[in-house]
């Protein structure tokens, strides 16, 4: 009877010692360290572009779908630790959407489309300005008047999207000329 008591408690005690040691490894590791630095790793891993991402001061110049297509406007900022970079934009009421640059076409001025999209400093921001880079909504299949409010949707390098509101709001100048098929005049 004694021999089985010891035996008996000997286990006991090897399996207490077990569970108490939370599974160390030959390093000294436990399961319950591994479990942290897997969560750390994936909360460093879940960081993105749209993280960083904010909108100053957006807004969406007033149109017709008659009219066959506007722009959108503001101040992107990226609070994130790398550069962002903005490839494309939605929106449900353009057919197609472009992200635009000004260029010089010899004494003049055209939009086009921006390649590789708009990268946004670490820390930093890029205006989004009449004139200057813009989001392009063509093919409009409803009219946007001013004081409607409506959703843009950015994708960033990376593939994380994030949308804004933008007011519609008047506006008499940005009648740029514009390069390529599909814009028209505007």
């Amino acid at each position: 009877m004694n021999r089985t008591r010891t035996a008996w408690t000997a286990a006991l005690l090897a399996l207490s010692l077990s569970a108490c040691a939370g599974g160390a490894d030959s390093a000294g590791s436990t399961d319950a360290d591994a479990g942290q630095e897997t969560a750390q790793e994936a909360g460093e891993a879940a960081h993105t572009a749209a993280d960083g991402f904010a909108i100053t001061d957006p807004w969406v110049k007033a149109a017709t779908a008659e009219d066959g297509m506007t722009a959108v406007f503001g101040e992107i900022t990226n609070s994130g630790d790398a550069e962002a970079t903005v490839v494309a934009a939605a929106h449900d009421a353009a057919g197609t959407v472009e992200l635009h640059e000004s260029a010089a076409d010899g004494a003049d001025s055209v939009m086009r489309e921006k390649e590789g999209g708009f990268p946004v400093p670490a820390g930093g921001s890029r205006a989004l300005e009449p004139g200057g880079d813009h989001i392009m909504l063509m093919d409009l299949e409803r009219d946007l008047l001013p004081g409607d409010e409506t959703t843009v949707t950015l994708e960033f390098s990376d593939g994380s999207t994030a949308e804004f509101t933008a007011p519609v709001k008047d506006y008499a100048g940005a009648q740029e000329e514009y390069e390529g098929e599909g814009h028209g005049d505007h």
